[in-house]
Order: structure tokens, then C-alpha cells, then sequence
């Protein structure tokens, strides 16, 4: 097993750090191709590979996605196989957060939960891989409040990092009845930057393609960077209006890193892309959209 999923690194690193020279062959083919078709001087840097590349075009078709990437190879079986998610928590959880992660286990359809006990981040990870779970999810609490989320996809990445506030359990709200486990559709709302397609990304395949008849509608929306986290279930009263209902939990969640790797990788994973609060412009730019 261990021989198996060392292998299976290698191959990963390997199409991975090929990835910068196909991506550098690609660029200077549309370079050459733009050229001709405006009739103007070919790119000195290119000059002495042009008849290599201009021969390597005639193979080119129309409609291709271009470069295979990693992020191609994390999502690949996406919509073919239903996602099998592991719940846990940080070591001796509150009460509270023990709340938190049953209803989470209840957001996400096949996921289960696990106490974590004294399990080390190593040996969990392994063990999710060896019964082929997809996305393992760890929440953080301070003081009894969640304010931390990691959504790890297995077996080689990426691994998201979230904060959460503001968060309002079913546990909270008096008198709320039974939470539907039907498959959610998924309502994503202000991902236009490619940081946010990332992001909705992960947040998506956690969950499993949803039959059309459901009624169980699941949002992300984005704004200011703050992602609203809301669950819904809704009814027709009649064939104009529909009943929409809030069954819970509600939080906000914000995306501080994300990071080529799995959790036993953490301290020599490649980081993607990390929040940098300190910087002049960190107030002003948007991160998960263009607008």
C-alpha cells in the first residue's frame, strides 16, 4: 500500500512539473500563430524554433482546451462517481463544535463522521485514503465558536483553508424540524475571477449530482470576498408561487489559503495562493470576482 501511494506521488509530481514546459511550448506556438496571420516579423526568441513549431501546428485542432493541467487530474472522476466526504474536528472538541460537525455531516450527502480522539493528522489522512474517501473536512473552534474550516481533497489535493463567522446552528433555532438528506442543487453566486472558479470548485464536488426532482437548494455568494453559506428546502403552494424555507446551518465562510497538497504534506506543499491582509491594496481588491 505504502509502495502504491508513493508511486503514485511520483506520477503526480512528475505530470505536474511537466506541466511549465508544455505551458512554455504553447505560448510560443500561439505567438508564431498570431504572427502569421498578421502578417508581422516572427519573435526574436523564437526565430530559430519557428519551423519546429510551425510543423507542430498543422497537428493543432480546432476546440482543444489547451494544456492538461494538474487541476485536471484532481477532479477527473467529478460527476462520474459520487464524492465520499469524512467529517472530523480539532482534538477535544467542545460540545458545540461536536454539534456543528453532526450538522455538517448532514449538509453533505455520504459523508460520515469521525471522532478524532488522538488520531495524528498523518495516520487520518491515511486512512481515508485507504477507504477512498474523496474530501476529508476538519473544522477549528475558539472558546466553543467554529471559526475554522478545511475542506482536503484526496489523494493528492488541493487543500483549502477557510475561516468561518457569524455562524448560527440548527441547534440555535427553536422548533426547526427535520433537515431533508435528498441531493442539493448548488447555487453559486459572484465566482468570476479564476481564484473563485477554483474555489467553486472544491466547494462543489463535495457535493453529488442532484436528481432534477429535488427540493433541497444549497447557496454560496460571494460578497466582498465573504462567502454566505445558506441551506434551503422549498415547496410549490400553487403554480405561481413557491414556499422557501430555511433549515440551517448559516455561516460566512473567507478563503485565507489553498495549498497543493494533503494535510500530511502541509509543511512541504506548494502554496497556490494565500491572503496577504497587510499589503496597501488589500482592502481595495476582490479576490473571487472580476467585478
Amino acid at each position: 500500500m505504502l509502495r502504491r501511494e508513493a508511486r503514485l506521488r511520483r506520477e503526480y509530481l512528475y505530470r505536474k512539473a511537466q506541466e511549465a514546459k508544455q505551458h512554455s511550448i504553447e505560448d510560443k506556438k500561439q505567438r508564431l500563430k498570431r504572427a502569421l496571420e498578421e502578417n508581422r516579423l516572427i519573435p526574436t526568441e523564437i526565430r530559430r524554433e519557428a519551423l519546429t513549431l510551425q510543423k507542430q501546428l498543422e497537428f493543432d485542432d480546432e476546440g482543444g482546451e489547451g494544456v492538461s493541467s494538474h487541476m485536471d487530474d484532481e477532479y477527473k472522476w467529478a460527476g462520474v462517481e459520487d464524492p465520499k466526504v469524512m467529517i472530523t474536528t480539532s482534538r477535544d472538541p467542545s460540545s458545540r463544535l461536536k454539534m456543528f460537525a453532526k450538522e455538517l455531516k448532514l449538509v453533505f450527502p455520504n459523508a460520515q463522521r469521525m471522532n478524532r480522539g488522538k488520531h495524528e493528522m498523518g495516520a487520518l489522512v491515511r486512512a481515508c485514503k485507504a477507504n477512498e474517501v474523496t474530501d476529508l473536512v476538519i473544522v477549528h473552534e475558539h472558546r466553543g465558536m467554529p471559526d475554522g474550516l478545511i475542506v482536503c481533497h484526496l489523494p493528492f489535493g488541493p487543500t483549502a483553508y477557510f475561516t468561518l463567522c457569524n455562524v448560527v446552528m440548527r441547534h440555535d433555532i427553536p422548533d426547526l424540524g427535520t433537515m431533508s438528506e435528498a441531493y442539493p442543487h448548488l447555487v453559486f453566486h459572484n465566482f468570476t475571477s479564476r481564484l473563485g472558479q477554483r474555489v467553486s470548485n472544491i466547494m462543489k464536488y463535495l457535493f453529488p449530482v442532484p436528481k432534477d426532482d429535488s427540493r433541497r437548494v444549497i447557496t454560496f455568494a460571494n460578497q466582498e470576498d465573504y462567502i454566505s453559506f445558506r441551506h434551503h428546502v422549498y415547496k410549490k403552494t400553487d403554480h405561481r408561487n413557491i414556499d422557501l424555507s430555511e433549515v440551517g446551518p448559516r455561516f460566512e465562510m473567507k478563503l485565507y489559503m489553498i495549498k497543493l497538497g494533503t494535510l500530511e504534506n502541509e509543511g512541504t506543499a506548494e502554496v497556490e495562493w494565500r491572503w496577504h491582509p497587510y499589503t496597501n491594496t488589500a482592502k481595495k481588491r476582490k479576490y473571487l470576482t472580476n467585478e
